[in-house]
């Protein structure tokens, strides 16, 4: 049902048991019924700005995690051009299978469609006014960011060390928190990671007998790569991610999970 047809509905009803009850009680059940009029038509007046306010907290609510994944998946090519299409891919995910279903959730399915454009730019505004430590904070050179790495995780309640540069079977970083091994492989890059570090951090997870494979970066990471690593178990992060990164054991066996 539309919001329209909503709203006359609810008005006929009103007017309907407003006009019953003035038969038997005359002027005071129509001035009742005038108020609860104006009600419906208040409450209908304001939804404009209740929607806003559901989407902005909605958004608001992964601010963080939106300006990481921002971050990720933004990065300035050869030729200076920032190229930003997997942050557009994850903002219109986020919009549809987040901010969507709380909207219908909360009776306004229908202004989804045409609240879309607003959604994003929603998405995008509170995204990139989120306060992020500094990007160059991390170590351009390869050994010096993987001891990075191992440094936040470290912070994090890991014991976390780095492995030595030769024989490391494409582990950078062993670490282990509460009987879970992690095995990362640290990839300080200028564009998104591919499908290789995902098959050399899951067989390094398998020579060190690993309970979960990472590969932590500053940029993001190919469609290719984000599939191959939804099918290996493969978990992909920022190094943003580390300081509050926990492991968490999932029953009966299956594999272990990450809680952020």
């Amino acid at each position: 049902m539309s919001g329209r047809s909503a709203i006359a509905t609810r008005l006929f009803w009103v007017c309907v048991a407003g006009g019953c009850a003035a038969l038997w009680y005359g002027r005071p059940a129509l001035v009742g019924t005038g108020a609860a009029v104006a009600l419906v038509l208040l409450h209908r007046l304001d939804r404009p700005r209740r929607v806003r306010a559901t989407i902005r907290r909605v958004v608001r609510r992964h601010a963080r995690t939106l300006a990481l994944r921002r971050r990720q998946e933004r990065y300035v090519d050869a030729y200076g051009n920032t190229v930003e299409d997997g942050w557009l891919r994850e903002r219109d995910y986020f919009a549809e299978r987040t901010v969507l279903p709380a909207l219908e959730a909360r009776g306004f399915a229908d202004e989804t469609e045409r609240r879309w454009d607003e959604i994003l730019v929603v998405v995008d505004r509170i995204a990139a006014a989120e306060n992020l430590p500094p990007e160059d904070a991390a170590p351009e050179d390869g050994i010096g960011y993987e001891r990075y790495c191992a440094g936040l995780l470290t912070e994090a309640g890991w014991r976390a060390r780095p492995t030595r540069a030769s024989g490391d079977q494409g582990a950078d970083v062993i670490a282990e928190h509460g009987g879970v091994r992690l095995v990362v492989q640290c990839k300080r890059y200028a564009k998104p990671v591919g499908n290789g570090a995902i098959q050399e951090v899951a067989a390094a997870a398998r020579h060190w007998s690993g309970d979960l494979a990472a590969v932590v970066s500053n940029a993001g990471f190919t469609p290719a790569a984000r599939k191959l690593a939804a099918s290996t178990g493969v978990l992909l992060l920022h190094h943003d991610d580390l300081p509050e990164f926990r492991p968490e054991r999932v029953r009966h066996g299956t594999r272990r999970r990450i809680e952020a």
